[in-house]
């Protein structure tokens, strides 16, 4: 070593170190954003699984307005019913995405029987269900929306390089985001005449 400085080896020493922390801030960095991304999916599903809930807990009250009013017909609560239970047990937007669309095949055919009935569709706690009930949907647009978001950025985290080693080293892997529904892409064909 002479007066002036440090030596060689040493300068390389501490230029060896400094690349070494700075790969493993880098490492922490983008593990750490994993993690914080997988959480937020998380955190939207659970969110997007009680706006579908708050709906599936309003319609019995809707069931049973319209049967104090009706001939009500007990195939359409068999059906609303089972839907009820699939929507409980979905794990994956697509799994969700089927049983609601269960659930509002049954849920239009009780409103179907609604039609025949003008004092039931002027009946107060209809009208306030019925309200409460397409609140609840924007609900569950917003959340599908906010959830759809948050899987795309935790996918590109997942997908981009140079984070997607990390996501592969400890099994990050892409998430599944709603689609719409089939035909969707289609306008419906109205006709007044």
């Amino acid at each position: 070593m002479n007066k002036k400085g440090l030596s060689t080896g040493a300068i390389i020493g501490i230029i060896i170190a400094a690349v070494v922390v700075l790969v493993l801030l880098w490492f922490a960095l983008s593990y750490n954003g994993l993690v914080k991304a997988d959480e937020g999916v998380n955190e939207k599903w659970a969110n997007v699984q009680s706006a579908y809930q708050r709906r599936a807990d309003l319609i019995p009250n809707l069931v049973e307005t319209v049967k104090a009013y009706s001939n009500y017909e007990g195939e359409v609560l068999t059906e609303i019913t089972d839907a009820r239970a699939s929507m409980s047990k979905a794990t994956t937007p697509g799994q969700l995405q089927a049983a609601d669309a269960q659930l509002t095949s049954a849920l239009s055919r009780l409103l179907v029987v609604v039609e025949n009935y003008p004092n039931l569709k002027a009946n107060e706690n209809y009208l306030s269900l019925q309200d409460e009930l397409a609140g609840t949907e924007n609900r569950v647009k917003t959340e599908r929306d906010v959830f759809n978001k948050a899987v795309r950025d935790y996918n590109v985290k997942v997908r981009a390089f140079p984070s997607n080693i990390v996501a592969g080293m400890f099994g990050f892997a892409t998430k599944e985001s709603f689609e719409a529904d089939e035909g969707t892409d289609k306008a419906p064909k109205v006709n007044f005449g």
